[in-house]
């Protein structure tokens, strides 16, 4: 047997492939005996490393200087674009006052953000990919079960009719299978697109792989993260089979009364994948929530809080302005209306920057920088509340021109992307009486409205269909009735809701079931709500312009 090529024999000489390796030349990446050591470096060649086999690659391959040939770069210039540089370079009148940093330490950091990589891809990136091509591969094993219920409802309703509807039945199942066949494209185009990109994340992989063998310094320095890349997910593809809707007989109608085929409806649910996950440890509610700050702001009549960043959040009431505290009730900013009327509601998008809403000019607006921008102009429809979900998407409330509509609309910047105003049986989800409905969305994509006319909390899920409706919980405590106003969610997926006229909060688990009253906290006339990112409760009093900050979990 050829020593060189058993498995379970040990690592032998390169040069003469017989005697175990004792040595390595980290230059020339040769396994060496103590015999062959002196013939490896009889050439003269002053470049070799000789270190023993079990420090092999150790020694790192710098590149050499452009300018002083007989050196290597030891150094990057911070100044100069972290081109490489040599000790020579370094106290040259060119790169005087520079910065440098030593080249073993930004390959070492270097690495170990390659490592890093390769963990994400492994270990994130690339099984979220596995489950979404899972979730289409199953699309498309359930696709002939789906469609060939829909010919069987055909059939049974065709055999109750006379031969001459055997023409609509064939005319209706070739519409079928031609949207059978747009379907499937639909979804093997998505499925092809998710295994290109996953056959490009193998592919880094691979490279990356030859990066952490490697003791190259230009190649592994010069590597250029994909993470970005390849964290923009594709859209979740949900594709709706249509449905066939049968209709009583009638001969002068054959066709428009035998049935009906929905076209496809496609849905999109976007993916996020969160590289920096945020700390979702189970917090239970305190037995008495704790009172922590009162920030007077001195609004006589206060409206919306939202969450800003380190204990500071934007304010708005009955006036133009819209004014940012922290916890110690500084003023740190003010932003003023431009139309002179005050602002519907407030939030802060993902990039931290100020939106309000503005029923005179029926915009919603953005403040970038200090300066005001708009981002929609609603056409007979007045914008209300507003709520930046966790994926980047801004759902608005809105009411009719004419006062006899109300609906929620989510938008993708400016571009509509849903609408929900109705039930599956075309009932409003919500009540038409022209008021504040605060909205916001929970942890599992539910989107809740405070209807306080409705005196109700409708919540629906994702895709607009009713989950359930809460209208209050009974007590002998609570006199008046349930007119919730603000509401927000915390990272366990409660819902907290403003009882304005009992003033207290309502805390509900996310099906709908009441859990406890935050009523020990002086809260008077409670209106705006809103979480921090430590799961602290900020409430906004209204007659007495007041945010007070509360403690509810442990």
């Amino acid at each position: 047997m050829d020593p060189r090529s058993s498995a379970q024999d040990v690592h032998r000489c390169d040069l003469c492939e017989t005697a175990i390796v004792h040595s390595y030349c980290d230059f020339c990446h040769v396994n060496l005996c103590k015999l062959c050591i002196a013939d490896h470096i009889s050439d003269g060649y002053d470049k070799h490393k000789i270190v023993p086999f079990q420090e092999r690659r150790s020694i790192l391959i710098y590149p050499k200087c452009g300018t002083h040939s007989h050196k290597n770069c030891d150094w990057q210039c911070k100044n100069c674009n972290d081109i490489f540089v040599c000790s020579s370079c370094t106290a040259s009148e060119k790169h005087r006052g520079h910065i440098f940093i030593e080249v073993s330490e930004a390959y070492t950091t270097k690495k170990n953000a390659i490592a890093d990589e390769a963990n994400t891809l492994e270990n994130l990136i690339s099984p979220t990919y596995e489950v979404i091509a899972l979730d289409l591969e199953n699309q498309l094993a359930n696709l002939d079960g789906g469609y060939e219920k829909l010919t069987t409802a055909m059939s049974k309703q065709g055999e109750q009719w006379h031969r001459e509807i055997d023409i609509v039945i064939n005319k209706m199942k070739t519409e079928i299978s031609e949207i059978k066949v747009k379907h499937r494209d639909l979804l093997q185009k998505h499925l092809d697109e998710i295994k290109q990109t996953q056959a490009l994340i193998k592919q880094t992989l691979l490279a990356i792989e030859e990066l952490k063998k490697s003791t190259e310094v230009s190649p592994t320095i010069e590597y250029s993260s994909k993470i970005i890349e390849f964290s923009k997910l594709p859209p979740k593809v949900k594709i709706t089979l249509p449905t066939f809707i049968p209709k009583p007989l009638d001969h002068e109608k054959l066709y428009n009364m035998f049935g009906q085929i929905t076209p496809l409806s496609t849905a999109t649910e976007q993916n996020v994948l969160s590289l920096n996950q945020p700390n979702t440890s189970v917090k239970t509610l305190l037995d008495e929530p704790e009172l922590v700050a009162t920030i007077q702001t001195g609004y006589e009549k206060l409206r919306s809080v939202t969450y800003l960043k380190e204990d500071c959040v934007w304010t708005c009431g009955l006036t133009k302005d819209i004014k940012c505290f922290n916890i110690k009730g500084a003023l740190l900013h003010t932003v003023s209306n431009k139309s002179k009327q005050w602002p519907n509601d407030i939030a802060v998008d993902s990039e931290g920057n100020l939106l309000f809403s503005d029923a005179t000019s029926r915009t919603v607006n953005k403040v970038n920088n200090g300066q005001t921008e708009e981002l929609m102009r609603l056409q007979e429809w007045v914008p209300c509340s507003l709520c930046v979900t966790f994926n980047g998407d801004l759902l608005v409330t809105m009411f009719s021109d004419d006062r006899t509509q109300f609906k929620v609309v989510r938008y993708l910047g400016s571009t509509e992307k849903q609408t929900i105003q109705f039930d599956d049986e075309g009932k409003p989800l919500y009540s038409k009486i022209v008021s504040i409905k605060y909205i916001t969305e929970n942890r599992n994509h539910d989107i809740c409205v405070a209807d306080c006319e409705a005196k109700a909390v409708v919540v629906v899920n994702q895709n607009g269909k009713l989950r359930w409706r809460y209208i209050g919980h009974p007590s002998v405590t609570k006199k008046k009735s349930f007119i919730p106003y603000g509401i927000t969610t915390d990272s366990q997926s409660r819902i907290l809701t403003a009882d304005y006229y009992n003033h207290c909060i309502h805390i509900l688990d996310q099906n709908g079931q009441f859990l406890r009253y935050i009523d020990n906290c002086d809260l008077e006339y409670p209106l705006g709500l809103c979480v921090d990112n430590n799961d602290n409760l900020f409430v906004s009093e209204h007659l007495n312009g007041n945010v007070k900050k509360i403690k509810f979990l442990r």
